[in-house]
């Protein structure tokens, strides 16, 4: 009898399982993807890497949590940076097409944004993360900010993961 992903994981079981339903329905559909993550610090490549076989669907995972990073690991301009910020549609984009031009993957997924308890401002509060998804051959832009609201940061990081993981489904 096979174990479920929850049981054998360090990770927290909605995780987990969310991450196993990822590698498996990717690699049905013959996808490898990648990940560039800012607020989530790996979270999301530890929950893909986490399932046996996952190496037959992730082909590599960025943390680029600083903005040099972001600018030397991905290719986003400090330009973009300087003008929308590090958590911004624009910043997501771009660290979505840099993991995406930068690696062997069909899909990319970016997350940016403010987990807490410091750092978040008036237009930009913490619990604010903004993520994107890039396909390879083609030009649609997808995006989406959110405000996790009075979950801390541990659920901010968890909140980010989780929705990372459901934009990497086919």
């Amino acid at each position: 009898m096979t174990e479920s992903p929850a049981a054998t994981s360090l990770l927290p079981p909605v995780l987990a399982e969310a991450a196993a339903r990822v590698i498996e329905m990717n690699r049905v559909a013959g996808r490898m993807v990648a990940v560039a993550e800012s607020c989530t610090g790996g979270l999301v490549a530890a929950a893909l890497t986490e399932v046996a076989g996952s190496s037959a669907v992730l082909d590599r995972s960025y943390v680029t949590y600083s903005n040099s990073a972001k600018q030397q690991m991905l290719g986003v301009s400090a330009d973009i940076i300087e003008t929308f910020g590090a958590v911004s549609i624009a910043t997501a984009w771009a660290m979505a097409q840099g993991a995406l031009l930068r690696s062997d993957a069909d899909v990319a997924v970016a997350i940016t944004g403010i987990a807490g308890p410091d750092g978040g401002s008036a237009s930009k509060p913490v619990g604010t993360v903004v993520f994107a998804r890039a396909l390879r051959g083609s030009d649609e832009i997808m995006t989406d900010q959110i405000v996790f609201e009075d979950t801390g940061r541990a659920g901010v990081r968890l909140q980010a993961a989780l929705m990372a993981l459901e934009l990497l489904l086919p």
